[in-house]
């Protein structure tokens, strides 16, 4: 669904104003207690702000990609960690409920998750195959009409809210990609254990750590698509999982500007505002300019998603230059601020910790140049399809 111009304008300032008001104030002690407050997470729930692309039918907001972008870079401005909650329906955790789920999981599971009412989250990294879905290490079998999984899943985010994991496993690792199969685990069933990791460099609100299957029972009504189909599954979360990524990279990045604007203005040294030195202004600016670039990149990509296109290079393209200027922005608000950014008074200090680890999320930096690259260079490059670097592209978490 696209929505009208009024209607954009309207939502981006609704989530402006929250951003500004209920999220600014709180967001460095909560950053600090390492755990998102459930006031704020309903809060969010009652103003609607969890449906993003998900289907109305769906309890979702049926929003355009582009849109759906914008208003995680919005959020993302305060605080990028809530831009993750809101688009984990749209990406990692309901897109494949959205494409492949039967119509009665999509009651179960969507239309909670769509509308705020859960939370869920991604089990598809491992501690020895990373993100490469085909080969993962988790495994099950069949007793019965039963699936019983066995394996471990890291960095795992969301642990301590999610009420169940969309995650994969293999019968059959031999098979590669053809023996994955996606399953809806509720994380209160017996042999589910999350063990969270603490004091992370970054993304520290967002509670991330190990997710053990130890033999966990499941009926066939667990199973999201066929049985073998699970590398697609994953696969149909990629595209819009690297967009939000982006938006949010995006949005960090502009803090970073927007506070450095701020703080040039009003540093006084020596009688002279800093903001009038040459030096400032041509950091400003590099940072300005790259921002708008990236800003640029994910409106493409969402425009192809949009489309109906496949946005592969694109969402690669965008996470990748996106994370990259979110770093650089990050790197050039602390220096602009001098001592000041290493105060917990500032938050660059926190986006500095922040922007690193979005080089590595949903992918590392290096990951997608493989990719980029093999969209150009087709089936000759080294990243073909069955190398070992094509086979890491999948979702990151």
């Amino acid at each position: 669904m696209t929505v009208t111009a009024d209607e954009k304008s309207a939502l981006l300032s609704m989530v402006g104003e929250f951003a500004s008001r209920v999220v600014a104030p709180r967001v460095a002690a909560y950053d600090a207690d390492e755990h998102i407050p459930p006031d704020i997470l309903d809060a969010m729930a009652s103003l609607g702000m969890f449906g993003g692309t998900v289907p109305v039918e769906w309890a979702g907001a049926g929003l355009d990609h582009q849109t759906f972008a914008e208003t995680i870079e919005t959020i993302s401005r305060v605080d990028h960690c809530l831009g993750v909650l809101m688009s984990m329906p749209s990406a990692l955790v309901g897109s494949g409920l959205v494409s492949h789920g039967t119509d009665e999981q999509r009651e179960r599971w969507l239309v909670p998750l769509a509308s705020g009412q859960i939370f869920g989250c991604a089990g598809v990294t491992e501690p020895q195959s990373g993100s490469n879905v085909a080969a993962m290490q988790t495994t099950y079998t069949r007793d019965g009409e039963d699936y019983v999984i066995t394996g471990t899943k890291t960095w795992i985010t969301n642990l301590d809210i999610a009420s169940f994991t969309v995650t994969f496993a293999s019968r059959d690792r031999s098979l590669g990609r053809r023996g994955v199969t996606a399953f809806i685990v509720p994380m209160n069933a017996p042999g589910v254990c999350a063990t969270p990791f603490t004091n992370k460099l970054g993304f520290r609100p967002l509670c991330s750590g190990e997710l053990v299957f130890d033999e966990v029972r499941l009926g066939p009504e667990h199973v999201l698509g066929a049985e073998g189909d699970g590398y697609r599954v994953a696969m149909s979360a990629v595209e819009r999982g690297r967009l939000a990524v982006a938006a949010r990279a995006v949005g960090l990045a502009q803090g970073c500007l927007d506070d450095s604007v701020r703080y040039a203005k009003e540093r006084v040294i020596a009688g002279v505002a800093i903001g009038e030195h040459q030096l400032i202004q041509s950091k400003i600016a590099v940072m300005a300019t790259e921002i708008e670039a990236a800003r640029l990149l994910v409106r493409k990509c969402a425009e192809e998603m949009d489309a109906g296109l496949h946005a592969r290079a694109s969402a690669s393209m965008a996470k990748m230059f996106a994370s990259d200027v979110a770093q650089r922005a990050a790197t050039q608000a602390v220096q602009i601020h001098g001592a000041y950014g290493v105060s917990s008074e500032y938050r660059v200090g926190r986006a500095y910790r922040d922007a690193k680890v979005f080089q590595i999320v949903e992918g590392t930096n290096e990951i997608h140049q493989t990719l980029i690259a093999r969209s150009l260079l087709g089936p000759h490059a080294a990243g073909s399809p069955g190398s070992p670097a094509a086979r890491a592209g999948g979702p990151a978490r």
